[in-house]
């Protein structure tokens, strides 16, 4: 009887280290994440992210170690133009020249409607924060996403003023204001029809 009773604790202990090694494995194949070509348009936005000198992010600890370092900075849940929604797969942090465009985005789009805002629905996202979303999301990048470099964020164009609802006039006037930036040379920007947002990539100007 003894026998069997050592026995248990033993059966225990190697099912719980067994589902603690299961989860320290990354949910991503590093290699496959590699081996996925950018199309043209999407490299420049990946040219871009390369220039701050910030590590493709990993995992949660790469993050952490950028804030720790003042590289990465917090994102406010609301400022003059703009919202976050609840980032259930992205990061409120960014390169600071990524927040400060942000920023500037934000208030010129608010000058331009006369007050009103528009929604970000994503910004810094690991490979794993990526990995995950793409279990709910299959359109979900399958390779580097600029997201994860910490100067990319996305802005909904069918959610202002926290309202989600078609707005073909806010719209136009959000990529108005995009494409005084693009033109500036401060960003790259792209419609993403499948979710139903404008991808938004701060240069390193």
């Amino acid at each position: 009887m003894r026998k069997y009773l050592f026995m248990i604790p033993l059966f225990f202990h190697s099912i719980f280290h067994g589902q603690q090694s299961k989860k320290l494995l990354p949910c991503y194949d590093l290699t496959d994440v590699l081996k996925v070509e950018p199309t043209p348009l999407y490299k420049q936005h990946l040219d871009a992210s390369k220039s701050f000198n910030v590590k493709l992010l990993k995992t949660t600890s790469t993050v952490q170690k950028y804030i720790n370092s003042g590289k990465f900075h917090s994102i406010k849940r609301s400022g003059k133009g703009y919202k976050v929604q609840k980032l259930d797969y992205s990061r409120a942090w960014m390169v600071s020249k990524g927040k400060a465009t942000l920023e500037k985005i934000g208030a010129k789009f608010s000058k331009a409607t006369k007050g009103h805002t528009f929604t970000v629905s994503s910004i810094t996202r690991t490979l794993e924060d990526q990995c995950r979303l793409r279990r709910v999301n299959s359109n979900a990048s399958l390779g580097i996403s600029s997201h994860n470099y910490g100067n990319s964020f996305d802005i909904s164009y069918v959610r202002f003023n926290g309202v989600l609802k078609s707005n073909p006039k806010m719209e136009a006037a959000l990529e108005k204001v995009l494409k005084y930036y693009a033109d500036a040379g401060q960003i790259y920007y792209i419609k993403e029809r499948q979710q139903s947002c404008f991808h938004v990539t701060v240069r390193n100007y």
